[in-house]
Formats: C-alpha cells, structure tokens, sequence
C-alpha cells in the first residue's frame, strides 16, 4: 500500500520518501529465502475481479507475470478429508442431511449475486448465516472457522465481510464447477520491486530500516517525523501502517481520531511454512474443521503455483496479540503443525519435512464490526493538515489482499491530490 501510494505521488511529479521499518520491502507481501525457494511470508493469491492488481501491473509492463490454475478446494471434517467447493461436493457430503445441504449451497450461491452489501452492514455474520442456514448449519459448517479466526469476536464481525469473501471467490470460478485462482511468476516480490524502481526512477528516495518514531504536529498540522531522534520536514505525511500504531507514534493526533482508534481491533496471525518432500493434499485451499486441529485451515500453495517445484503449505494460526498463546516459543507452533500434517496424512512422517518456518504479524486481519467504515477515522481531516492515514481496515467490507491495498493506496493519493 505504501509503496503504491508513494508511486502514484511520484509520477504526478511530487518529491516522495518511504520509509520502511523492516530491512526489506513488502510487509505481509515479503518474500523470504525457504532454503534455497524465493517466497512470501505470507500466502498470497489472485482473484477474477482483482482489477486494481491488474491495472498496476499492466501499468507497470509485469501483467505477463500473471498466471491462473484449476484449483481443488477440501475439507478436514472430524479426521476425515472430503472433497469441497462445487455442487457435487457438497451434496456427497455424508455428514449434513439433504435440507441442510441445500439451505448453505443457495446462501452461498445467493451471497455470490448481492451487489448492494450496504443493507447488510447492520447484520452481523453470524445473524446472516443462521437466517439462512439455520443454527445447524452455522454449527456444521461456519462455527469453527469463526472460532479459530476471531474467537470471542466472532459474534462482532458483520456480513458485509464475509458477503466480500465468497462473492470474490465465486466470481474467480471458471463455471460452478469449477475453482480458478490466480498467481503472479516470481512471487509478491515481482511486484514490490517494480514499484519501488518506478519511485526511484521518477526521483523517489526509499529508506529501508528506517522506523519512524513520532509523526510530528504542530498547530494541527504535520510538520514531520523523527527517525533516530533526528526531525525531518515534510509537508505532507501518508501513514499506511496498521492504525493501531498510530497512537504510540502520532501522540499529538486529534482527541477524536484517537478515541476512534482505541476502539478498534484487530487479530494477529502465527503463520508457520512448511516444505515437505510430497504433496499433503490435492487442494489449493484445504478447510478444517476438527476437534483435534486449532486452525481454521491450510494452504498448499504448491497446488496453485506449480512453478514452486516445491510441496509448500502456509498454516495459520490466528490469534490476537494479547493472547497469551501468541507469544509462545516457535517450537510450540511447530511441534501442532508436524502432528496436524500426519493427521491429514498419515503418510506425512517427520523425514518428509525438510523445512519449516514461522512467522507472526501483530495486525493481520481488522475486526469488521457493522457499520464500520462508520467508525474509522478519516484518511483525511482539517484537524491534522497534511497528514493521511490507511491501512486494509480501509478496504471494508472486501477483505485484506494485495488487489485491495493497491485499491486503498490509490484513493490516497488521489485524496491527497485533492486537498493539497
């Protein structure tokens, strides 16, 4: 998002900084060394309506590095793995009766259709579901996955959020049949570093391990930040970091802003990698729902991007920074995931992982509450001139992703476009 941003000022010719905490560029869409396999740190993947991501690319002469692939869908199912995602599916599905079956395949199918997601936005997720499932069905298909992601949040997030999830899936399907995703050659990284030549390019300066520790105001208005203690002026600031650090690094942000922000959530994510020497699965996107299993799923990207040459799956474990099981040693994290693999497969024996790392992102998923965007602080206001604040809470009701960060950094720039 920020580097979107910083390359949309550029290019109408204004002088621009970025600057990153991190000693590379990316943020969730940072690639790593996998022991010898270029990859993100955390699992990304392309929709049919991902517009946004599209038109940058096109822009930015990579759109030949897009690739699409059948997909399979599965579903971990109180130890035994069924096929999921298409109608046939589902109504082989030995665990649900026939009426139950069909109440969830018409939601689904009726959520794909909405266009107008505002008369959702004073319903909560779990309301819209029980009012056209039933609770049965919020107990055997939706329960656990909102447990293992949000917790005692669950009953807080609303339908508009999830309305976004599966209309953005279903509208990615070749046919009703049929599951398409896409990915891009070369990873995230294709990308961050053709935008961060076009800033550079255009005279963009980008600071790489370089923290900003205060956002400085003066009379309402931004006259910097301060790095290492040393002030540097600017005239216009555009923060696209989690809003939740704004109110340690913008202590002088408006009392208004600020009480905004304190009632915001957010949940982190423990996200372990895992290279194995054969395929867990056949699926791209593998759904559990399991006593035995806390999480709400697992992504074997190999089975999208084939290119990887590899057998790699993202397991995600969301939990809120507070939670004391987010601190936990790595080995901990590692130790659930070797035994949740055999689970799956038992012919996963520990020889066959030759890899696995662990990663953790303090704001990985915002709390969609209804009427959220209600409720966030503007990315623009009189009350701090020059200063612009966004991050993928911003994207509600769609879901955090890269099309949608792009999307987001765009409208900052033309915000700050706008008001200069």
């Amino acid at each position: 998002m920020g580097l979107t941003c910083a390359y949309c000022l550029a290019k109408k010719g204004h002088s621009v900084d970025v600057y990153e905490a991190d000693s590379i560029l990316g943020g969730m869409s940072a690639h790593f060394d996998f022991s010898g396999l270029d990859i993100e740190k955390y699992y990304h993947f392309v929709c049919g309506p991902d517009y946004p991501l599209f038109n940058l690319m096109k822009e930015l002469q990579i759109f030949d590095r897009l690739r699409w692939t059948d997909t399979k869908m599965g579903l971990f199912y109180d130890g035994t793995l069924y096929k999921w995602g298409g109608p046939f599916e589902l109504l082989s599905f030995p665990k649900a009766g026939l009426f139950l079956k069909l109440r969830y395949g018409f939601h689904v199918f009726y959520a794909s259709k909405i266009k107008n997601w505002h008369k959702l936005d004073d319903t909560t997720s779990l309301d819209w579901i029980k009012k056209w499932e039933g609770k049965k069905g919020y107990d055997m298909f939706w329960d656990s996955l909102f447990q293992l992601k949000f917790y005692d949040l669950k009953s807080k997030i609303s339908a508009p959020w999830l309305w976004s999830r599966l209309a953005r899936v279903a509208k990615s399907r070749k046919s009703i049949f049929q599951e398409r995703m896409g990915y891009i050659s070369g990873g995230s990284i294709v990308v961050i570093n053709a935008l961060a030549d076009k800033i550079k390019e255009y005279g963009g300066r980008i600071h790489t391990s370089s923290p900003v520790d205060e956002i400085v105001f003066e009379n309402n208005a931004v006259s910097g930040i301060k790095i290492n203690g040393q002030f540097i002026n600017y005239d216009i600031v555009a923060s696209t970091i989690p809003i939740q650090y704004l109110t340690k690094i913008a202590p002088s942000l408006p009392k208004i802003d600020k009480d905004k922000l304190k009632l915001l959530d957010n949940v982190g994510v423990v996200c372990v990698i895992v290279k194995l020497s054969q395929a867990l699965t056949e699926n791209f996107w593998l759904n559990i729902s399991d006593n035995e299993m806390d999480i709400p799923g697992i992504i074997e990207i190999s089975n999208l991007n084939t290119e990887l040459k590899e057998h790699v799956q993202y397991v995600p474990f969301y939990l809120h920074k507070d939670n004391p099981k987010y601190s936990l040693p790595d080995d901990y994290f590692i130790d659930k995931v070797k035994g949740y693999l055999i689970r799956v497969n038992p012919s996963i024996t520990p020889d066959k992982v030759k890899d696995i790392r662990v990663f953790r992102y303090e704001y990985a998923q915002p709390v969609s509450t209804t009427h959220f965007l209600e409720k966030l602080p503007p990315i623009y206001s009189d009350g701090r001139k020059g200063f612009y604040m966004s991050d993928t809470a911003y994207c509600y009701p769609e879901d955090r992703s890269i099309t949608e960060s792009i999307k987001a950094a765009v409208n900052i720039a033309d915000v700050i476009e706008k008001t200069i």
